[in-house]
């Protein structure tokens, strides 16, 4: 588990960075502030890097994630992903993940923490091109956003935890582990006055 001490010292940092910049910005524009609309109803594309626990043969792979936020308000919304595991990889042993599922936020502000349950196909390459197969896999899950600004969105952290029900007669894969990435808002916030240079979320 070194990997993930690792990881959660390098998030522990990012978000103490953080919340010193949101401070210091919230004291240096505390009169200057003005409403933002919402942010309502949204939608964000965005990419992030993986370690996985794969769960076969008990090493953790490496990859890349592209995921997409649809929000019909600033609290409830869908999140799809998929998400490609390929790097220090054995024997040639490989995952991918297509997810699509609810997200709920569970406060306002900067700092958005966040749970999720995605449904979809968890893909899995065995030893040197054995065999492959395709699973019904259910991915709960959580984590924490940081909006900074009105375009761009930095997911801190995120963590799955995914069953493979089907995987085998022996029992199911459980695959688990923690992403890190950044989103880009398709629609930025309404502001009022219009030309505000920050938002205070409701």
């Amino acid at each position: 588990m070194n990997w993930v001490s690792r990881w959660v010292r390098g998030v522990c940092s990012m978000v103490l960075v953080l919340v010193a910049v949101q401070s210091l910005s919230r004291v240096v524009k505390a009169q200057n502030i003005a409403t933002a609309k919402g942010p309502g109803s949204y939608v964000a594309v965005g990419g992030e890097v993986s370690a996985f626990q794969a769960d076969y043969g008990q090493r953790v792979i490496y990859g890349g994630l592209l995921y997409a936020d649809m929000n019909l308000t600033w609290r409830y919304g869908f999140e799809g992903e998929a998400r490609y595991l390929r790097f220090n990889s054995f024997e040639n042993v490989t995952e991918t993940n297509y997810f699509v599922g609810p997200r709920v936020m569970l406060k306002p502000g900067p700092m958005r923490p966040y749970v999720k349950f995605l449904v979809g196909a968890g893909k899995i390459t065995l030893p040197m091109a054995y065999a492959q197969g395709t699973f019904l896999s259910y991915a709960p899950g959580g984590g924490v956003d940081y909006i900074a600004g009105d375009r761009l969105t930095i997911r801190i952290v995120d963590f799955e935890y995914q069953l493979w029900p089907g995987f085998s007669s022996y029992g199911e894969l459980r695959p688990y582990g923690i992403s890190s990435g950044i989103s880009i808002r398709l629609n930025a916030a309404e502001h009022f006055p219009k030309n505000a240079s920050r938002s205070r979320w409701h």
